[in-house]
């Protein structure tokens, strides 16, 4: 070969040398952000809407990605702890320029991460049910607000369905979601004629894993009349919490416990025989039957036998925050798709009215106004095999209320982002 002939060769090399290495070629892929915490008192919760994500980012691009390119997952774990998370957030946005963040399950993380991604304009889908009291133009809100989870559950317990509950036990993790959302339920129980005397409020820290002298004084509370225990304990506090329950004999019928974060996850590590009968209200459960669900429930089951995840391989189960998380991220690529773009500003105009087919057995809604999904309500009953028989559903999909009618001034709120979060 003559030497003309070599160095072509070798500037050829050159230039695809650094082709293969340019900006442009790596923006072939469109990053995803994965922000939930994989240790710490939360990790029971969130670890498992890590793997959903990456399920569907998978399935996304199995089905050819997103505008011709494939999304990468950049995943992080914010260790529980809520200033990490707001660290996390602007690595996610500014160093790796994820166009796109999926994460948190607390409020107290998710108010921690707010200024982050208004400030640097970037997008968030937050997938669990919280205490409404906020809107922000950088977030949508794909779990449940207080009218589509907490209200119906406790019109549910002063019905005579549901046992007619006529005294309270609000008992939370002292944060921001348990306390705003006892305060929405005693104005809702006000303006129902219950007495302040009838209602019991107590917080425990996160972590918080001996249970025995406040599950005596529900016990004690309860001897005053019809009681029932609405729960906004979170994390790994309800697995003490419901074992003392068992432990102190305290039956549904005699006192009912709804909770608002416990789910088929959260019972896995608990013996549930003593707890049937316990409620739990959420927009979807496992046990709900169609083939959405059918269809929903395998996808989990294969890929968590073939990725090897802890527990699930053996014990799949799926669960509202799980749902809440595929529908955000299906609802997110089509916005993508409709949009052409992932810039921020045209994501968000093109996720107002998208609807998708869930596995609740409905077709959700994005709201056209308040970034927040038009959602069923359910109530559970816990089985002996830690999975929950619907007793009690909406006959649709409800819009969502972020600014509680129970609080005073909410009248004058209004219902959609205005660019700056409120809250």
């Amino acid at each position: 070969m003559n030497r003309r002939g070599t160095l072509n060769i070798l500037a050829a090399s050159v230039s695809l040398a650094y082709f293969f290495s340019s900006p442009a070629q790596a923006q072939d892929t469109i990053k995803v952000g994965v922000l939930h915490s994989l240790s710490g008192t939360m990790a029971i919760s969130e670890t498992v809407l890590k793997d959903t994500v990456l399920m569907a980012i998978d399935d996304i691009n199995a089905k050819g990605g997103v505008l011709g390119k494939k999304l990468e997952p950049v995943v992080v774990d914010p260790a529980s702890n809520w200033p990490l998370f707001a660290e996390k957030a602007k690595q996610l946005i500014t160093q790796d320029k994820v166009a796109v963040v999926f994460g948190c399950w607390t409020s107290v993380s998710r108010k921690s991460v707010l200024p982050v991604f208004e400030q640097n304009n970037g997008l968030l889908f937050y997938p669990v049910q919280y205490e409404g009291e906020e809107l922000s133009k950088n977030v949508f809100y794909t779990g449940a607000a207080p009218n589509q989870q907490a209200i119906p559950a406790v019109e549910y317990l002063m019905s005579k369905e549901g046992g007619g509950a006529k005294r309270f036990v609000l008992l939370g993790t002292d944060y921001v979601y348990p306390r705003t959302t006892n305060k929405i339920l005693r104005a809702f129980l006000k303006s129902k004629g219950v007495k302040d005397s009838d209602i019991m409020e107590t917080y425990t820290p996160f972590g918080h894993s001996d249970y025995q002298t406040i599950v005596a004084d529900v016990k004690k509370f309860s001897t005053g009349g019809k009681t029932a225990v609405i729960s906004t304990i979170n994390g790994d506090s309800n697995v003490p919490f419901y074992k003392e329950l068992g432990n102190a004999g305290l039956k549904a019928k005699d006192v009912p416990v709804v909770a608002f974060s416990v789910g088929e996850e959260e019972l896995r590590g608990v013996d549930t025989k003593p707890l049937v009968g316990h409620l739990a209200a959420w927009n979807y459960f496992m046990s709900v039957k169609n083939p959405t669900n059918t269809a929903f429930i395998k996808q989990w089951s294969d890929y968590a036998k073939a990725k090897n995840i802890a527990g699930h391989k053996d014990k799949p189960l799926t669960n509202d925050p799980m749902e809440a998380t595929w529908i955000g991220i299906h609802m997110w690529k089509q916005a993508v798709e409709k949009a052409k773009s992932t810039d921020t500003d045209k994501v968000i105009a093109a996720m107002a009215g998208q609807t998708f087919a869930a596995p609740d057995g409905f077709t959700v809604k994005m709201d056209e106004k308040n970034h927040h999904l038009h959602k069923p309500v359910m109530v559970g009953e816990i089985k002996a095999d830690g999975q929950f028989n619907v007793v009690w559903k909406t006959k649709g999909p409800i819009k969502a209320q972020p600014w509680s009618p129970y609080i005073d001034g909410n009248d004058k709120k209004k219902d959609e982002p205005d660019g700056k979060s409120s809250s």
